[in-house]
Formats: structure tokens, sequence, C-alpha cells
């Protein structure tokens, strides 16, 4: 299990991550749809609390997606240009 999650998104993690995106939503709106329907208050109060549960999961991954990615790209780019000087520095001069 990874505690912490990589510093940039790749292609292929996007798309399990897009469709984990939809899961959470559909299960988050089957929720509101059932707890509408429900007549027991418990079971009403259950069904709300789990479609709480995966609007947070939902929110959680979007939050990732919009920022961690965005970070970890600037962060490998201002990398990127330090090695790139450091190798024209390290080059002869003609």
């Amino acid at each position: 299990m990874i505690n912490t999650p990589p510093r940039v998104i790749t292609c292929k993690d996007l798309s399990y991550l897009k469709d984990q995106m939809s899961w959470e939503l559909l299960a988050m709106k089957k929720c509101a749809h059932f707890a509408e329907e429900a007549i027991d208050p418990d079971v009403k109060m259950m069904l709300q609390r789990v479609g709480q549960m995966h609007q947070r999961h939902y929110q959680r991954i979007l939050q990732h997606c919009q920022t961690n990615n965005s970070v970890g790209l600037s962060q490998i780019a201002g990398q990127m240009a330090q090695q790139s000087a450091q190798q024209m520095s390290q080059q002869p001069h003609a």
C-alpha cells in the first residue's frame, strides 16, 4: 500500500482516477435517490451517510488531480532546468 501519492499523475493513472471518480459519483447519486425513496428513517440516514462518504472520496480524488499534479509538474520542470544549466556549465567552451 502506498501512503504517499506519486508527485505526477500519468495518463494511465488519470484513466484509473477518472473511472474511480465516475464510480464514486454514481454511488453518490444512487444513495441520494434511494435516501429520498426510503421510508424508514434509519435507512434514510444510513443512505445519506454513505452518500456523503462517496462525496468525500470524490472530492479527495478531485483535489489531488487539481493540486498535486500542477505542483509535481512545476517541480519536475524546475529540476530539469537546473540539470540543463549544470550540463551547459560543464561543457568545454571553444
